[in-house]
């Protein structure tokens, strides 16, 4: 490989001199240059020091420590030098699997292993009487091997723990709190997360000090090809309207989320009882069942599936063409990372919300936002455009400058009386003509 120079040597990877295996992993990747999360991100990690990213799915965060990671690794120390945790099994696999894409690509064998529940336990500890240079898996795992003496952490100088917030939200952040308590005190530590909520806060202080804030403001809060769609429910069973609404779409694969496990459950069953094969993701599924239907939807056995919010951020399902709302979230942000789900890699999608009057202020706040929605509705289970629901607030008033005296004479009467509209005509134009004279004197 000596003198092996880059076929991106005029792209700026190029500036961050890394090993020439890692160029031949990126090049395989087909990454043109480095997203702007990566250009913040990876100079840190060469350096060693800490930070907490934050930007929205599909901004190539995951590669923005992969890539430097593995420029680090000493693979002549038989020892763990990084460790990186995320909230699902599906999301630790993912990250696992970035790493062995470009890893592979080295002529020294750099050790990469995952570690997440729902696995035997006891294969693990065997796997690591040969120490990894890299440790991917979900906290809980990860924790009790390193509080069961099966690997040491206390040399591995780089933390990262992936979707901050939701590890939060599902409780791991206990588990990720034994993790990092066990490695050194000097420590590289990243965090990443789509928002910082103020629970997450102390986690930070307490093992973060001064480090980098990354931002990454999104130029658009949805893809440019991404179609916003609203369906009004109306006085109709809300999963009748799905129902007809994927049966209209007739999609490569569409995500229907909801915003509990119950009602995950409860939509997808309506779903089978009216004849659609429908997939279901959430956090009561077994390891097992949910490790089946990953397969089974990788392998497009399932044209429908109905979620929660962990398939908007904890888990990737490529291939996703429609997006439906069954219920706008609490959070809107993950109304955003739902959204993202579709429309991916340039491709075209489509996210459409079925929304009540009681969604209004949601929606509003959505479109302050600057998602501009489209309107519809769904009617023998074909689409139909419809008028903006806000047409009548958006008519322009008339006779703005008339006196407000002429405009109270102008309003029609509730009781239509003969000859009114000569009437009326007559007495708007003496009101207009004495304005005109008061307006004149104060000149």
């Amino acid at each position: 490989m000596k003198g092996w120079r880059s076929p991106l040597a005029n792209q700026t990877f190029e500036q961050y001199g890394l090993k020439p295996f890692i160029y031949k992993g990126i090049e395989a990747l087909r990454f043109a240059e480095p997203t702007p999360i990566q250009r913040n991100i990876i100079p840190l990690i060469l350096k060693g020091e800490s930070a907490i990213g934050q930007s929205q799915t599909g901004t190539g965060k995951t590669h923005s420590y992969v890539i430097p990671i593995l420029n680090r690794i000493d693979v002549n120390k038989k020892e763990v030098q990084a460790v990186i945790t995320a909230p699902t099994r599906e999301l630790a696999t993912q990250i696992y699997q970035a790493f062995q894409k470009i890893a592979k690509e080295s002529d020294e064998d750099i050790v990469v292993r995952h570690f997440v529940g729902g696995t035997d336990k006891k294969r693990d500890v065997e796997r690591l009487k040969i120490p990894p240079h890299i440790m991917v898996g979900t906290p809980s795992r990860m924790a009790d091997l390193i509080g069961d003496n099966a690997i040491s952490v206390h040399k591995a100088d780089i933390f990262v723990v992936d979707e901050a917030d939701l590890m939060l939200d599902m409780g791991f952040i206990n588990d990720v709190d034994r993790i990092a308590s066990s490695m050194p005190e000097k420590l590289g530590m990243f965090v990443f997360s789509a928002t910082i909520p103020e629970k997450l806060k102390p986690f930070l202080k307490k093992y973060m000090e001064n480090p980098e804030y990354v931002h990454i403001e999104p130029k658009r809060l949805s893809a440019a090809n991404l179609d916003h769609l609203l369906i009004p429910v109306k006085s109709r069973d809300k999963v009748d309207v799905v129902h007809d609404l994927l049966v209209a779409f007739n999609p490569y694969l569409a995500v229907v989320f909801t915003n509990t496990k119950q009602k995950a459950d409860e939509v997808a069953n309506k779903l089978l009882e009216k004849g659609l094969k429908t997939g279901r993701i959430h956090g009561d599924l077994p390891p097992r069942e949910r490790k089946k239907m990953m397969k089974q939807i990788h392998d497009l056995e399932y044209q429908y599936i109905v979620a929660t919010d962990l398939a908007a951020r904890g888990i990737d399902i490529e291939g996703v063409s429609h997006v439906i709302n069954y219920e706008l979230p609490s959070d809107l942000d993950f109304y955003i990372h739902r959204a993202g789900r579709t429309a991916r890699a340039g491709a075209s999608g489509i996210c459409a919300t079925v929304y009540a009057p009681s969604d209004e202020d949601s929606i509003a706040r959505l479109e302050q936002r600057d998602i501009i929605f489209r309107h519809g509705d769904v009617r023998n289970k074909e689409i139909i455009e419809t008028a903006d629901r806000n047409r009548r607030k958006k008519r322009e008033r008339k006779d703005d400058t008339v006196d407000p005296k002429v405009r109270a004479i102008t309003s029609r009467p509730q009781k239509v009386k003969p000859g009114y509209k000569k009437k009326r005509k007559f007495e708007v134009a003496k009101q207009q003509k004495r304005q005109r004279r008061i307006d004149a004197r104060k000149k």
